[in-house]
């Protein structure tokens, strides 16, 4: 059952509905082992946390920042935050010292939690730049503090020195909460330009929080994999309404265990972007590709009566055909049954997927799988969900769902996705000027999101700021071009070049062992290891053009790649190309690649360049 309170005051009311019940898992890894925490134990964190916050003086709306990977303290911390009116504010573990710099001068923080070695080193890096801040909190007991290090105190130990005097001030202030009160301060990846922190009321979370238990069937006995960064909203708004509904959190500690800790698990319920069901559809296409004539044969038979029933039925809200119905019966209980066992998903509920746009290809193969996929669209600004899939309604491929309650949409110039309602932020923290420029007059939240409606579906059709046009007139969505690219197993990331040029052009960073195990097939001379050499093998970029104008078939000429480039190192974050939400950053990745760029333009022989033609 649903428990909408104020943040503030949430996990003791739970704490006092499931007192024993598991609220929050974590993996050992010293022990290998799941750790529970308790719902009374969660509460006893919070109140630690929030009375050690009142005695270091943490004043009512204070900011103070979280720089750390997922963690169970992150969640004692935040919710201590919110019991005694404070602004915690996380950053990405990935951040550089620059990002924490950035964020913490802004936003004038004189208590910052780090998770591990590399957030604690990269705060001590740059903590003569940070002069607002007083002290370090380290969650982890195997930190090696600097000797010289006056600042830092193990999270154990802070927590431990909560005095108990400071019990009446916390309920004073839990009392005084307001749904007006800021909750977070989220700081943007920064594609575009200077990060910018989104305010988030504790009103806007009890909106979202509404708004998505009307249309999710989450309950209590679901089973939660927290994976992707808490700093990020899809996964803090979500972690908040499962904590709301009793839900268990499983706190999936580091990213790229999250194949072992599905299988370890079992979630019901995981939010993800549309990159991580790439992955499996590409793992699975693979293990196809390699199995016996029989078993591939099963497989794909399974996979594409799935795909069909989801297709023509199931997302039209149509019932199956009974002959149709037994036949995927069947598959169920045998084929799809064991993939996915495989995967960890044999107790799936639904997995709720946004951040950038779901192929059809995959979309239709998570559903085959038996998985509900519940696609949805939103933003910092909005709280996470704008809309999403809806159970018992048409669902169509390519859509974002239906609006949630309580907001209004309307179209602007350029089809211009604008929002107003009570899940809006009411701007970017000490930004007056960015704060006018998205939000007008009228209260309208410009997204920079082109779409449109369609039988009370959101269609999305590019994102407006990246737009390009040829020298050609012609407008082209890169983010749709490069999302096709990236289904295919071979290409692990490609950033679409086309903008004020006469064709579309493409810098591709393969998937290395996959192309380094197809050259050894083929006998192609190529040193074990020599990415550059096997980038710039005039075989290998010729299956790579084979492979382009098959993906690229249903898009109009103008938009299809012409030429392309191989690169033997990929785009990353500490390199400055991507952001810590995985996003290029396209005005670096231009300028870095600047000579690579115009090789593709101006010279029509060059060896490493690959022409795309047309398939015949």
């Amino acid at each position: 059952m649903l428990n909408l309170c104020h943040l503030s005051r949430l996990i003791p009311q739970q704490a006092e509905r499931y007192g024993q019940r598991t609220a929050l898992s974590w993996r050992d890894y010293d022990s290998h082992t799941w750790q529970p925490v308790s719902w009374v134990q969660f509460a006893a964190h919070v109140d630690h946390v929030a009375q050690a916050l009142v005695a270091n003086g943490v004043d009512v709306q204070e900011n103070i920042a979280v720089f750390s990977q997922n963690k169970p303290e992150c969640f004692y911390v935040n919710f201590g935050a919110y019991s005694v009116r404070a602004v915690p504010i996380p950053f990405y573990a990935t951040s550089s010292g620059a990002q924490v710099t950035y964020m913490v001068n802004d936003a004038a923080v004189r208590l910052i939690f780090v998770g591990e070695q590399e957030q604690y080193d990269t705060m001590m890096s740059v903590l003569p730049l940070c002069h607002s801040v007083e002290r370090i909190v380290i969650f982890d007991r195997a930190v090696k503090r600097r000797e010289n290090d006056r600042l830092s105190v193990y999270f154990d130990e802070w927590e431990a020195t909560a005095p108990a005097s400071a019990e009446a001030e916390v309920e004073q202030r839990r009392a005084a909460a307001t749904l007006n009160d800021v909750a977070d301060i989220l700081y943007t990846s920064g594609t575009t330009g200077v990060s910018k922190g989104v305010i988030l009321t504790h009103g806007m979370y009890h909106a979202g929080i509404r708004a998505n238990d009307a249309v999710l069937n989450l309950s209590e006995d679901d089973v939660i994999l927290n994976f992707l960064p808490l700093t990020h909203v899809f996964e803090r708004a979500w972690s908040y309404l499962c904590l709301c509904e009793g839900a268990r959190l499983a706190v999936n500690l580091r990213p790229t265990d999250v194949q072992r800790s599905l299988q370890e698990v079992h979630p019901t319920c995981m939010c993800s972007v549309p990159r991580f069901w790439e992955k499996v559809y590409q793992g699975v296409m693979a293990k196809l590709d390699e199995s016996g004539l029989l078993q591939r044969k099963l497989i794909s038979g399974a996979l594409k009566t799935g795909a069909r029933c989801w297709t023509d039925y199931l997302s039209q809200n149509k019932p199956l055909p009974p002959a149709l119905s037994m036949k995927y019966g069947f598959y169920q209980r045998t084929i799809i049954r064991l993939l996915r066992r495989t995967l960890g998903l044999e107790k799936a509920n639904f997995f709720p997927t946004a951040g950038a746009a779901v192929s059809p290809e995959v979309e239709r193969f998570v559903h085959a799988a038996g998985i509900n996929m519940v696609v949805g669209y939103g933003l910092t600004e909005s709280t996470a969900t704008v809309s999403c899939d809806r159970s018992g309604m048409v669902n169509s491929a390519g859509s974002v769902g239906r609006l949630i309650d309580g907001l209004e949409i309307k179209f602007g110039p350029d089809n211009e996705i604008l929002l107003r309602g009570k899940t809006i932020t009411p701007g970017y923290y000490r930004k007056p000027q960015a704060t006018s420029e998205a939000i007008d007059a009228d209260g309208w939240f410009h997204t920079g999101d082109a779409g449109y409606m369609k039988d009370g579906e959101l269609f999305l059709t590019e994102r407006i700021k990246d737009l390009f046009k040829t020298s050609n007139g012609k407008y082209i969505a890169p983010q749709m071009i490069e999302g096709k690219l990236t289904i295919d197993k071979y290409i692990e990331q490609a950033v679409i070049v086309a903008d004020e040029h006469k064709f579309v052009g493409a810098l591709l960073v393969p998937a290395y062992p996959l192309l380094e195990r197809y050259a050894a097939d083929h006998g192609l001379d190529i040193a074990a290891g020599d990415r550059r050499a096997l980038c710039c093998h005039p075989d290998v970029i010729a299956f790579v053009a084979g492979r382009i104008a098959t993906l690229q078939q249903d898009l109009a000429h103008y938009e299809r790649i012409k030429r392309f480039v191989l690169l033997p190192d990929p785009f990353t974050i500490d390199n400055g190309e991507l952001t810590n939400t995985l996003k290029v950053k396209r005005r670096v990745v231009y300028e870095r690649y600047a000579e690579v760029i115009a090789g593709i333009y101006s010279d029509p022989k060059a060896p490493h360049v690959g022409d795309v033609r047309e398939p015949d």
